[in-house]
């Protein structure tokens, strides 16, 4: 309870805004948006390790582990290139990671000294000109914030079983202003259109004030959506890694790496093909979520040539199949097509996403409806649709198997486009 009261004592002159469900209107664009690129740079790019964990799991020194701030340069870096870069992949937003459990913030904070303006060689704010960047290309701003901060003397962290203090509610307040005074930089100097929390599994929604931490940064900035690494008070859904095999209700977002590690390690070259990449993400909006995908600058600002090459493949197939991407909802359930679909938005054309390259045809299964035609997205070609098993006496519909040429097809993923007569009507 005491922790009840030192939020109240914080937070009673913020104006009060219900943490409820976000308007349709406020989360419309990220809705819509369905692929978003999210960005891991830190000073963990100077030697290939693990983003702050490196440090907290005893793999190296926490000495050793902040010697990176000497090699943090970012003397390539050019935050109009990855914008135009994050543009052209065919993403609507890219999430900043400002500072990760490490401490180590990447925008000229006034509550510590420990960002790389004055701890590294880089020696300017690196979020701003990024910030900048990305509304110069028409792209929502996502900042990332981790809630804990490892380096700060106040945070009660946990571990080997224990935490760092207990029942010292002024090192707790002390730590929360400092906490607070951050994300009030953030939010009135970049206006960001989405927070990105990280790191609230160590304290209880009632320490972290999740309630009102979320009412306070929608009076701050009413537009921002938050995720739901706030104890629950946010507005989306964040799986990690591995797409759901059930979605989550509501709006909802995978966050994933194109490889095996969130930042830049030069030993990592276990990346996942285009092909994979985009068969994941057209899971995840078939299922009416977003894809964030990763990638980890190296120090000096450069992207590797790999990721360079995966968010290239990824614009060409995502531009050549926008109508069936942007603008769509969840498709069908389970059971009627062997791959992933969407709807548009009038729920009149069905698109199906084809997973193999075949001189079978594709199935559709339990599809009321009639089809007025049947076309190759992104080349405009018509097919023909056979529909078999159909008898006159029952509602039950027949069986929709549809031919793909094969010299039509898509090098990665074909889609085919089922322009029907009315909405989708399904036989369960």
């Amino acid at each position: 309870m005491r922790y009840l009261l030192l939020f109240f004592l914080l937070f009673s002159t913020a104006p009060h805004l219900s943490a409820e469900e976000p308007t349709d209107e406020r989360l419309e664009w990220f809705r819509q948006a369905k692929l978003g690129i999210f960005i891991h740079w830190g000073i963990y790019a100077v030697d290939g390790i693990d983003e702050s964990w490196a440090f907290f799991n005893k793999y190296i020194s926490y000495e050793d582990y902040m010697r990176q701030l000497d090699g943090f340069t970012a003397e390539q870096y050019d935050p109009k290139a990855w914008a135009h870069l994050i543009a052209n992949s065919g993403a609507r937003y890219a999430v900043l990671t400002t500072k990760h459990h490490d401490g180590v913030a990447l925008w000229h904070t006034k509550l510590s000294d420990l960002n790389v303006v004055e701890k590294t060689p880089a020696g300017r704010d690196l979020v701003a000109p990024f910030v900048k960047a990305l509304r110069k290309e028409k792209l929502k701003v996502g900042l990332y914030y981790s809630h804990l901060d490892w380096s700060h003397p106040d945070y009660d962290v946990f571990i080997r079983g224990q935490y760092r203090y207990r029942d010292d509610p002024v090192r707790w307040e002390r730590f929360l202003r400092f906490h607070r005074g951050q994300l009030e930089e953030l939010v009135s100097q970049f206006k960001p259109d989405l927070l990105w929390f990280d790191g609230d599994w160590e304290h209880s929604a009632e320490e972290w004030g999740a309630a009102s931490l979320s009412d306070t940064l929608r009076a701050w900035h009413p537009p921002v959506l938050l995720n739901s690494r706030i104890n629950g008070y946010g507005d989306y859904a964040t799986p990690e890694h591995n797409a759901p095999i059930v979605p989550p209700e509501g709006a909802w977002e995978l966050c994933m790496t194109m490889n095996d590690s969130w930042g830049y390690q030069d030993n990592d070259h276990n990346y996942k093909t285009p092909y994979q990449l985009i068969r994941i993400f057209a899971d995840v909006i078939g299922g009416g979520g977003n894809l964030l995908l990763d990638i980890g600058p190296r120090a000096d600002g450069t992207i590797p040539s790999e990721q360079v090459d995966i968010l290239e493949e990824m614009g060409r197939w995502t531009h050549k199949h926008s109508e069936a991407i942007y603008g769509t909802g969840a498709g069908l359930p389970s059971g009627h097509f062997y791959g992933p679909t969407t709807l548009s938005a009038d729920r009149q054309t069905l698109y199906l996403f084809v997973p193999h390259t075949s001189d079978k045809p594709i199935v559709v299964r339990g599809l009321k409806n009639h089809v007025n035609r049947i076309r190759i997205v992104g080349n405009g070609t018509k097919i023909k649709g056979q529909i078999l098993g159909k008898q006159y006496w029952s509602s039950v519909p027949g069986i929709l198997y549809i031919n793909v040429p094969p010299g039509e097809a898509d090098e990665t993923m074909t889609v085919i486009a089922l322009q029907l007569k009315g909405e989708v009507d399904l036989h369960r």
